[in-house]
């Protein structure tokens, strides 16, 4: 049963993609036009702790881009767990926003669909210019060689979170460097209800967030040179053994995680249920969770062995929040405009200070709240040791396909059935036969 609907999550997403490329996107029936762009209707992803706080965060904004411009903005704020959805399906149906939040992952897959608007030089030069924005976060905004298909907006990248007192309490003096180091200190820490990783094992891009970086860690990429599908390699294959293995063999995740998918892990870290977290930006979610920011450290996420860098020390994807502009929409000029006021320096400032996360726009760096030690770590990690996952057209069917085979084996896990490296070269084969044919 499992592995149909995975196939089907698949399909639709194909059938999706092929439909938008003829539809495009962008909305036609709220009052605005390039002549008088009274309104503009925005898709923002749910950044923070909750979407009603998202909304408190973000109206204020919007409110003051109204007063500069006359142009009122239409929110929506709309889950991880239905964003890359709904935006395929406002893109068929033609009744889409204006403007929108993407994963940066996703750039490349909607980018292909022709429905979001070319980030060219003339564009880019309604907002200020390409250079203002840091180049590793524009390497994740669309397809090698072409003009992005986004602008970024937020950029982020993982770390390991972890509870100062569990560490203390179990005799550990600091965070793990390497993956042996985590697993020697998560036994010792995983005990009496508690335990030592969370994971959200039912969550596809989590999944693949990790399993991407493991497989660089091992050599390998789930892409050829030529962008097919190489989901068996050897390396793809140890990676994701080697996160699954994290609760089946190591034992260091506790069972139950298998079908987190909605930040359960964070909670659980925030009630010192468990002592680490591999995590974007958690320090605001943490707070709203009744956490103090001396209550947790954060370091590099670990490696096989030495310190994090380029090629095998790859340590993160990439992550963020990328803006796009559907290319139907009859508000272009109004939507130029709003891309520029929230990639602002005085907006770049407010909203990543709120989300924790780090300002892709160079100026807005230099704020000395992006100096804090947490987010040292991630701003080091995305100058030396990130990695973006594969700018291909069938990313999000990636996504979907190496995603739920992942959620399977986590499933696996959970019921103590036995993770080996055949069950898993299987899954990954099923999942490399649901990738569109070329």
């Amino acid at each position: 049963m499992r592995r149909t609907r995975a196939a089907a999550a698949s399909a639709v997403t194909v059938s999706l993609l092929a439909a938008v490329t003829a539809c495009g996107g962008g909305s036609s029936t709220d009052g605005g036009s390039n002549d008088s762009p009274k309104t503009l209707t925005y898709w923002a992803s749910n950044q923070g702790p909750s979407i009603e706080a998202d909304k408190k965060t973000l109206t204020p904004e919007l409110k003051k881009f109204e007063k500069q411009t006359g142009i009122k903005v239409k929110l929506e704020v709309i889950p991880w767990s239905d964003l890359l959805n709904r935006i395929l399906a406002a893109a068929t149906s033609g009744q889409g926003p204006d403007v929108l939040n993407i994963g940066n992952t996703w750039s490349a897959s909607l980018q292909a669909t022709g429905a979001l608007l070319p980030w060219d030089a003339k564009n880019f030069g309604k907002i200020g210019g390409k250079d203002r924005f840091v180049e590793s976060a524009l390497g994740s905004a669309g397809e090698t060689g072409s003009d992005p298909a986004a602008v970024p907006l937020y950029s982020m990248a993982y770390a390991l979170y972890y509870n100062k007192k569990m560490f203390e309490d179990a005799g550990i003096s600091g965070p793990p460097a390497t993956w042996d180091d985590l697993v020697a200190d998560g036994k010792k820490i995983s005990k009496d209800d508690k335990w030592a990783l969370g994971a959200e094992g039912a969550n596809l891009s989590e999944n693949i967030h990790h399993v991407f970086v493991l497989a660089k860690q091992h050599g390998a990429d789930f892409f050829d040179a030529d962008g097919k599908p190489d989901f068996t390699s050897d390396g793809a294959v140890a990676a994701v053994k080697q996160y699954v293995d994290l609760m089946g063999k190591d034992k260091v995740v506790a069972p139950g995680n298998a079908e987190y998918a909605q930040n359960q892990s964070l909670q659980d870290f925030a009630k010192d249920k468990t002592a680490m977290v591999l995590w974007q930006t958690a320090a605001a979610t943490l707070k709203a969770h009744g956490m103090s920011d001396d209550e947790w450290g954060v370091a590099p996420v670990p490696v096989q062995s030495g310190t994090p860098g380029a090629g095998k020390d790859v340590n993160s994807m990439v992550a963020g929040i990328n803006m796009a502009v559907f290319k139907n929409t009859d508000n272009i000029d109004g939507a130029l405009k709003f891309v520029n006021f929230m990639t602002s320096v005085d907006e770049q400032t407010i909203l990543n200070k709120t989300y924790g996360s780090i300002p892709p726009v160079k100026a807005a760096q230099q704020d000395p709240a992006f100096n804090t030690p947490a987010l040292k770590v991630i701003r080091d990690t995305l100058a030396t040791s990130a990695a973006p996952l594969p700018q291909v057209a069938n990313e999000s069917q990636f996504e979907t396909a190496v995603g739920t085979a992942v959620k399977e084996l986590f499933a696996d896990a959970a019921a103590g059935r036995p993770v080996t490296t055949a069950s898993v070269k299987e899954k990954l084969d099923e999942a490399q036969q649901q990738m569109p044919k070329k």
